[in-house]
C-alpha cells in the first residue's frame, strides 16, 4: 500500500505541475488542463484501489505463503497445516507405509510342501526279507529288495491306491505322513516294510510370477523354500529399470505392493515365498509435481526408489534467487486421519479417513536442509515454492508504470490535438 501511496502522490505532484505549465506557457484553456487532471487522477484511484484489494489483477504463480499460512481458500476447501520438525519427520516414518514386511510379518520358512489333488506320486516299497507281501521268494536274482509302483496322481477326493494297503489319504499330507500311513497299513502283512514317496509331478504348490517380467510363468514352489527375489529370477527377472518397477505379493487374499528397490535396499521386504503365492510386477514411474518459484516446473520422475524433499527440488532447478521465498517451501499430500490427528491437524472439519495436509518448511533456517535431507517424498506428491513479498510488490510497481504511462499518453495526445487545432484555427 506504501508503493501505491507513493506513486499516486508523485503522479499527482506531476499533474499538478502539468496543468499549470499548460495554462501560462501553451495558452491552453484551463479548463482543458483540469478534464485532464481529473480524469488521470480518477484512474490512479481506481488503480490504487484495486491493487490494494489483494493484487488479484497482477499475474502469480500460486498462493502466497501467507496465504497458506492463514489458511485463505477462495473455493472453501480445508487443509491442515503441518511446519516440518524433526518430530515430524520421526512420526511420519512411523507411518511409512507397511510394505510387504508390514502386511506379511510371520518371517519363518515356508512349511514342507503338502501334496495336493492333482499331483503325481511316485512310490516305492521296501521289505526287509523275500518272501513278504510284494518280494518272491525266487527274487535272489533281483537287484534289491524293493517294487516301485507306477506313478500314481491324487485323485479328486485326494487319496491314492496302494496294492494291499487301499486308499491311501495323500491331499494335505507331507511325503514322510503318506509314507508312515502305507507302512503302517501294510506292517502286519509284509515283512518290515519301508516305503518312500516322492513327488514325481508337481501340479499343485505353485508360485506364480506374472507382469513385466521376461518370462512369466507357474512354476512349482522350492522344497528348500526362496524368497521374493528368487522367484522373480526363476522368471527371468524384470523387464524395466528397478525404479520404475513394482513389486505386487498376494498371499490368501492378502495384498501388498512396494518399489522393486525395496526388496534389494530393505531386506526385510524379501521375505520367503510360500506355495500358492502370486508375485505380480509392474512398470509405473514414481513422481512429483514442482510449481512456483522453482527452476523448472511441470511433472518429474524420482529417478530412483526413494527421493527426499531436497532432492527434490534440487531435481527441479532449485529455488530462483531472485523470486523464492525460502521460508516458504511447501507440500502437498493427503495423509490418513489418525495420523493428521497426531500431527497436530484438527480434524473435527474432515469428513472421511483422509485428510488433505500442507507441510511446510523454511530454507531461510539453515537446519531446514538437514530436515529436507530426511523428508521422504511420496508418488504425486506437489511441491510449491511461494514466491517472496518484495516479488509483489515489483509487479505491482511495473503495473502502476504501465498505467501511469497509459494515462500520460492519452493526455499528451490530447494536448497535440488541442495544440493542432490552435495552430491550425480551428475551433
Amino acid at each position: 500500500m506504501l508503493v501505491v501511496a507513493c506513486y499516486w502522490l508523485r503522479a499527482w505532484f506531476y499533474l499538478c505541475a502539468f496543468s499549470s505549465g499548460f495554462s501560462v506557457d501553451t495558452g491552453i484553456s484551463r479548463r482543458w488542463a483540469v478534464r485532464g487532471v481529473v480524469t488521470l487522477r480518477n484512474a490512479l484511484v481506481v488503480a490504487a484501489a484495486l491493487c490494494c484489494a489483494g493484487c488479484i489483477i497482477t499475474p502469480v504463480s500460486g498462493p502466497s505463503g501467507v496465504a497458506i499460512d492463514v489458511g485463505l481458500s477462495e473455493r472453501g476447501v480445508q487443509y491442515g497445516l503441518v511446519r516440518i520438525t524433526p518430530d515430524v519427520i520421526k512420526l511420519l516414518a512411523e507411518y511409512e507405509p507397511k510394505g510387504i514386511a508390514g502386511t506379511f510379518p510371520d518371517k519363518r520358512p515356508p512349511p514342507e510342501i503338502r501334496f495336493g489333488i492333482g499331483d503325481v506320486v511316485s512310490i516305492t516299497i521296501f521289505e526287509a526279507a523275500a518272501g513278504g507281501l510284494f518280494i518272491p521268494i525266487e527274487a535272489g536274482v533281483r537287484p534289491g529288495n524293493f517294487v516301485t509302483l507306477p506313478n500314481e496322481p491324487i485323485d479328486v477326493h485326494g487319496n491314492i491306491s496302494i496294492p494291499y494297503a487301499g486308499t491311501i489319504r495323500a491331499a494335505g499330507r507331507t511325503p514322510t505322513q503318506v509314507q508312515q500311513a502305507i507302512v503302517d497299513a501294510i506292517k502286519n502283512r509284509a515283512i518290515e516294510p519301508q516305503a518312500v514317496v516322492a513327488l514325481a509331478t508337481q501340479n499343485t504348490s505353485l508360485i506364480s510370477v506374472l507382469g513385466d517380467v521376461n518370462t512369466p510363468n507357474r512354476f512349482p514352489a522350492q522344497p528348500a523354500g526362496e524368497h521374493i527375489l528368487d522367484a522373480i529370477t526363476r522368471a527371468g527377472g524384470i523387464k524395466f529399470a528397478g525404479h520404475e518397477s513394482w513389486v505386487v505379493l498376494e498371499r490368501k487374499g492378502h495384498r501388498a505392493a512396494v518399489p522393486f528397490g525395496a526388496l534389494i535396499y530393505e531386506q526385510a521386504n524379501n521375505i520367503w515365498v510360500h506355495p500358492g503365492d502370486t508375485i505380480y510386477v509392474y512398470q509405473e514411474a514414481q513422481t512429483f509435481l514442482a510449481f512456483g518459484a522453482s527452476g523448472q516446473q511441470g511433472q518429474f520422475p524420482f529417478g530412483q526408489w526413494r527421493l527426499t524433499l531436497a532432492e527434490a527440488l534440487g531435481k527441479a532447478g532449485g529455488l530462483l534467487d531472485i523470486q523464492a521465498d525460502p521460508a516458504s517451501i511447501y507440500l502437498y499430500r493427503r495423509e490418513p486421519r489418525e495420523l493428521a490427528e497426531k500431527l497436530g491437524v484438527d480434524c473435527s472439519k474432515f469428513d472421511g479417513p483422509i485428510v488433505p495436509v500442507i507441510y511446510n518448511v523454511s530454507f531461510r533456517d539453515p537446519a531446514g536442509y538437514f530436515l529436507g535431507t530426511k523428508f521422504t517424498m511420496r508418488n504425486k506428491d506437489v511441491v510449491f515454492a511461494a514466491n517472496a513479498a518484495s516479488v509483489e510488490i515489483t509487479k505491482l510497481n511495473a503495473l502502476l508504470q504501465t498505467m501511469i504511462a497509459t494515462a500520460n499518453d492519452v493526455a499528451v495526445t490530447g494536448v497535440n490535438i488541442q495544440q493542432w487545432r490552435i495552430n491550425s484555427g480551428v475551433r
